[in-house]
């Protein structure tokens, strides 16, 4: 018996980003209004991370919700309509249900149903893992048109005495439709872990433990040095590595987007790269703060808003966080 040869499906040859939304939470907080619990100052707080104040959403605020916002933004300025999107990967590490999938819910609200939906949870690599893996199922003809939305409430994993991240975090939602494209305009990801640095930064305690009486309410916790070297260190060579895969240098980029971490960080990277003046750097951090899988599209879309001419022009972007993991990669700015 001749056993038949399977089908295959084959895509595009390449894909680009065709447009941003963007939500974040209604509130501006100032560092004045977080220094008493954890006996600091506005002046330490910017000195350590740039955070003037941080963008946080009201109690009757999602992170669903700040995702379907950015969603709508992005569905609307890309052209495409929603029932023409097959596939949703919301990057996100607050989902305060471990299911059903957040995507899935923002894919029938906005218009998506029934495309393929889920969860990604890859920290603040989030989006960058969801736009190498949208990037992937396009080409591979697994999807026509893809929804990719870093998404977070870190509000609701906040201890407002902890030093160590608390001060950090904010809220928001940023969203990229991805689709088929003439030319290249998403170059190859460089993506990895370390799980030996685990412990690095997480959650201080699980569910289970909180069910049983055994920790509190679990919040994020981080090892400030280690994360910082390993940020600073490592995280600049696999931009080198990003931008070889390209096949570009900094000097061809136009702007320069990475994770919203901490402002020491974002500029001591700049410094590593040795970026030319004419690449535009994100510093989103300063007014919206650490918003995890949110922070690189959050961040590119002001830079689009404040900077319209960048648009076409090449973005490096990297993401690095709890895991340890990372991601980066060279894209065409919408």
């Amino acid at each position: 018996m001749t056993r038949p040869t399977l089908q295959q499906s084959h895509g595009p040859a390449y894909t680009r980003i065709y447009a941003l939304g963007a939500a974040r939470g209604e509130n501006a907080v100032p560092n004045e209004e977080l220094i008493g619990p954890i006996n600091s100052s506005d002046e330490w707080i910017q000195q350590r991370t740039g955070i003037i104040t941080r963008a946080r959403a009201g109690a009757e605020v999602s992170a669903l919700d700040l995702a379907t916002e950015a969603a709508k933004e992005a569905i609307e300025r890309s052209g495409v309509a929603p029932e023409l999107i097959d596939l949703v990967i919301v990057a996100t590490i607050s989902n305060v249900q471990q299911t059903p999938s957040m995507a899935a819910v923002v894919a029938d609200r906005v218009g998506a149903n029934p495309a393929a939906a889920y969860d990604s949870n890859a920290a603040c690599a989030g989006y960058a893992y969801a736009v190498a893996q949208a990037d992937a199922l396009i080409r591979t003809g697994g999807a026509h048109y893809a929804l990719v939305i870093g998404a977070e409430k870190l509000s609701d994993v906040v201890d407002p005495t902890d030093r160590s991240i608390s001060f950090l975090l904010g809220d928001g939602a940023g969203a990229a439709v991805i689709g088929p494209s003439d030319t290249p305009g998403i170059a190859r990801t460089v993506w990895g872990s370390d799980g030996s640095k685990a412990a690095a930064v997480g959650m201080n305690g699980t569910l289970v433990e909180f069910r049983d009486g055994t920790a509190e309410w679990p919040t994020l916790r981080q090892e400030g040095q280690t994360v910082f070297r390993w940020a600073v260190w490592d995280m600049a060579k696999v931009a080198k590595q990003a931008l070889d895969a390209a096949g570009v240098t900094g000097a061809d980029l136009a702007a320069f987007i990475p994770h919203q971490a901490n402002m020491r960080i974002i500029d001591e990277f700049a410094k590593q790269l040795k970026l030319p003046d004419s690449v535009v750097i994100a510093r989103d951090i300063a007014t919206t703060g650490n918003t995890s899988a949110a922070s690189i599209p959050l961040a590119t879309h002001r830079l689009l808003e404040e900077h319209p001419e960048l648009s076409g022009g090449l973005a490096l972007q990297i993401g690095f966080g709890a895991g340890l993991v990372f991601g980066a990669q060279v894209v065409v700015l919408p």
